[in-house]
């Protein structure tokens, strides 16, 4: 049975370089739709921001742009500490758009980046480095001797350390994939006069609220991971 929407990463383009062939995909596409409109948004907000007057009210634009400033650092300084949250401010706040984005797009059509395992390992290794590169910036050598303690528990605490990126990668991956997949059974199953209403019903659940959800878990995730190895 055909379905319209694919569930599969296919290749659009075909490419050799240094004896490899490449493809580009719709995982790629997507990314770079995700990524233009990011970049977009980031010009017309440092041109809003450049071009306000601080004797004037401000306008809608700059309103709603203090609006999405002021919730990421909150979010960032309620989990990270009034210390330390500055310095992963726009980490987050450019991971938690990122995550937003990527998990929406299947609303417009497009096959959610975040469906492809690829893409949420790699956002979880740099969370993994982040973890451990201040994990030694602020506990020293504690950060690496904690892992014996107790020393029967060693091979635990290891597996432990090591299982953070691949569960975090997982379970982003995993619900977003799950509502990709029921999302093209309903498009194949569904008579098409019923297409009409219930998709975008659906769509609103597992794309919009979902979608934010699962992006606001694994920036959480991050946070949290990250904080544990500040002093007190």
């Amino acid at each position: 049975m055909e379905t319209e929407l694919d569930l599969g990463v296919n290749g659009y383009a075909r490419f050799e370089l240094f004896g490899k062939t490449f493809f580009l995909t719709n995982t790629h596409i997507a990314i770079i739709i995700v990524v233009a409109v990011i970049t977009v948004l980031a010009i017309l907000a440092n041109r809003v921001i450049r071009k306000a007057d601080p004797s004037k009210a401000p306008g809608k634009a700059l309103n709603l742009i203090e609006l999405v400033v002021d919730a990421i650092d909150g979010i960032t300084k309620s989990n990270m500490g009034e210390k330390h949250f500055r310095g992963f401010c726009n980490y987050i706040g450019t991971l938690m758009i990122f995550l937003v984005l990527s998990n929406t797009v299947g609303i417009f059509g497009l096959r959610p980046p975040t469906a492809d395992y690829g893409i949420t390992f790699g956002l979880a290794i740099i969370t993994f480095f982040l973890i451990h590169i201040n994990g030694f910036r602020y506990q020293k050598m504690k950060h690496l001797t904690d892992l014996f303690d107790p020393w029967p528990l060693t091979p635990i605490n290891v597996i432990g350390e090591f299982a953070t990126p691949v569960s975090m990668s997982l379970r982003l991956f995993g619900n977003i994939l799950s509502g990709t997949i029921i999302m093209a059974l309903i498009y194949g199953l569904l008579p098409k006069f019923m297409l009409l209403f219930w998709p975008g019903v659906l769509h609103i659940y597992f794309d919009l609220f979902s979608g934010a959800i699962q992006a606001f878990v694994f920036s959480m995730l991050t946070m949290v991971f990250i904080a544990k190895n500040f002093e007190d």
